[in-house]
């Protein structure tokens, strides 16, 4: 590999393992909701809005006002994608207020399968022995991480996390299928759906169109967290294949259940030995992978 090519691939490296550290923190986010099975619609408005918003900005600093030309060129991959990842934004609320965070995380860990799946079926993308194995180790990992909380009979959460998961993977996939596509645009069309979709949930479902104020901000927070990790995915996706960039992004999981079991965030969702266990697995699993993609032969998707 050229020292080029060993520069791009360490970009894509930090940008994706930093997106999925950012993201690790919207699990004791939502922990902090009051009645979180009451306000998942009006969450989801407010943090769509605030995801949204923040790739406006973006871009708008980035391109200047001629970014609204991005929206003629979505096209079907920039809409399946922006569908795609706000189905991730809703399935993922629901999945953490129905179950225990780890149970959630573990399903959601499935995605750089899903996304690996999707581009070898879809964009006859390869993926290597090395990422495939890394893989199938984390996903060994994250199947202990949430054992105690699988017998518990939380199978409704469970469904929510693989949906998450299967939505983040169209929209991963996505980000490859057409080069031109602008990915920060669809980005914000997936905020725009989701809370759009909310919007319409709560007419429909809900007794108030009001949420208590802390929920208020913690969606807003949230949808900060969740903006700036797309940012930060999105630009990595040039480097990396859809199945690694993913794999890297699992930093979220070890790192909500770790933020929501310490004491300093007070949400104390104490995780089993065998979570702990699972948890080391797949920083083993995302540490093979380092080592393995500085052994590549072939230079990056720029």
């Amino acid at each position: 590999m050229t020292e080029q090519n060993n520069k791009t691939y360490l970009i894509g490296f930090i940008l994706a393992l930093s997106a999925g550290l950012i993201w690790s923190f919207g699990a004791p986010t939502v922990r902090y909701m009051v009645d979180a099975q009451v306000y998942q619609w009006h969450y989801l408005f407010y943090r769509g809005i605030v995801v949204a918003t923040i790739l406006l900005i973006y871009l708008l600093y980035n391109e200047g006002i001629s970014f609204y030309h991005n929206f003629n060129r979505v096209g079907s991959s920039g809409l399946l994608g922006g569908v795609g990842l706000a189905a991730a934004f809703i399935f993922f609320i629901f999945g953490m207020t129905y179950t225990s965070a780890a149970t959630t995380l573990f399903m959601i860990g499935t995605q750089p399968l899903f996304a690996g799946l999707f581009a070898y079926i879809f964009l006859k993308e390869k993926v290597g022995i090395t990422t495939a194995i890394a893989c199938f180790v984390s996903l060994f990992g994250i199947f202990l991480m949430a054992y105690n909380d699988w017998y518990a009979g939380t199978f409704l959460g469970w469904v929510f996390g693989l949906f998450c998961s299967i939505g983040f993977a169209i929209f991963a996939t996505t980000l490859r299928w057409q080069p031109n596509t602008p990915k920060f645009t669809t980005i914000i069309i997936a905020g725009i759906t989701c809370s759009l979709f909310s919007i319409i949930m709560i007419v429909l479902f809900s007794d108030s169109y009001s949420m208590p104020i802390q929920n208020i901000f913690l969606s807003m927070f949230h949808g900060t967290l969740v903006g700036t990790g797309l940012i930060l995915l999105s630009l990595g996706a040039r480097y990396l294949p859809a199945a690694e960039f993913m794999l890297l992004s699992l930093t979220e999981v070890v790192g909500g259940v770790i933020w929501c079991w310490i004491p300093l965030f007070g949400v104390n969702e104490v995780p089993s030995n065998i979570t702990l266990m699972g948890g080391l697995i797949i920083i083993i699993a995302i540490s093979f992978y380092a080592i393995g993609s500085s052994k590549k032969s072939t230079p990056p998707t720029l």
